[in-house]
């Protein structure tokens, strides 16, 4: 199963593999070129359809939870202030996407979009301390009767060149559901109230929709 994010860019992928590989056969004469050529294209069409997988992920849903966003691992666990929205300490976590994670971006929790606004920016590379203020970014705070209001922010890397962003400010959303998706390399940071226990570790691999990121 593939997103839906990636459709336009797997027909695109497949025509031109097809078109490497048969032009490769018909007008290539070396035979070890013509392979390479094929195998490339190959190789080049098996990367896009792994990038944009969207595999089934069942989320029970339980209030007292906040679930890991994105598939991933956890590359900070601290206490910061966060400056955008809440103006206040919040705990943070981020988790790192390398180029072969699954990239869908999922609801943490279940509740209402209080905020949702995207940010043009810089493409640093997405471990960077100042990636998630410098880089493109899209901001998101969701609401529950449970958590409060928490935040999360979809960070561009060094590769990535699209977020994609479902949330509008009003909507109701429920855990684990499509939240969006971005492109090629990236990292989500998730600000929870203080107080807020803490379940995963530094340098866990995480997956989105499924493993539980804090309890209340």
């Amino acid at each position: 199963m593939f997103h839906k994010e990636g459709f336009f860019i797997i027909i695109f992928t497949f025509l031109f593999t097809a078109g490497i590989a048969l032009g490769a056969e018909y007008f290539v004469s070396i035979v070890w070129l013509k392979f390479a050529l094929q195998i490339v294209s190959l190789g080049l069409l098996v990367i896009v359809l792994q990038f944009f997988r969207n595999p089934k992920r069942t989320t029970p849903i339980n209030t007292e939870h906040i679930i890991a966003p994105v598939d991933g691992k956890v590359v900070v666990i601290e206490e910061v202030f966060e400056k955008e929205y809440f103006k206040d300490q919040r705990l943070m976590v981020s988790i790192f996407m390398s180029p072969i994670n699954v990239h869908v971006t999922r609801y943490a929790m279940s509740g209402k979009v209080l905020f949702s606004k995207y940010h043009p920016g810089k493409y640093l590379v997405a471990w960077h301390p100042k990636a998630s203020e410098e880089n493109e970014h899209s901001t998101i705070v969701l609401e529950n009767k449970t958590f409060g209001g928490i935040l999360y922010r979809q960070i561009a890397g060094a590769l990535a060149r699209r977020i994609v962003n479902y949330a509008q400010e009003g909507q109701e959303v429920v855990q684990g559901t499509d939240a969006g998706f971005i492109k090629f390399g990236s990292r989500v940071d998730l600000y929870l109230p203080i107080g807020t226990k803490i379940n995963v570790e530094l340098d866990q691999m995480v997956k989105g929709g499924v493993d539980v990121v804090g309890i209340k």
